[in-house]
């Protein structure tokens, strides 16, 4: 799976928090551990392309509206 990357910027907790999803109800959804959902959104991890696309289907928003490069 993905490793940290610091030049990948994340707008994961802004995104799901505007769904009023808590970490719990989106790993849920995706199929992961809440820690998964922490260490993304605190930019320790990088999902895997399969792991993207579910957390962007659950936000109903585009990989790209998640993660970008500078």
């Amino acid at each position: 799976m993905g490793n940290h990357h610091k030049k990948l910027l994340n707008n994961l907790e802004e995104l799901r928090k505007t769904a009023c999803l808590t970490q719990q109800e989106l790993s849920k959804s995706a199929g992961v551990s809440r820690k998964s959902i922490n260490a993304i959104e605190n930019g320790i991890y990088v999902p895997s392309t399969v792991l993207a696309l579910k957390i962007a289907n659950t936000l109903n928003c585009t990989v790209e509206d998640l993660f970008k490069l500078p």
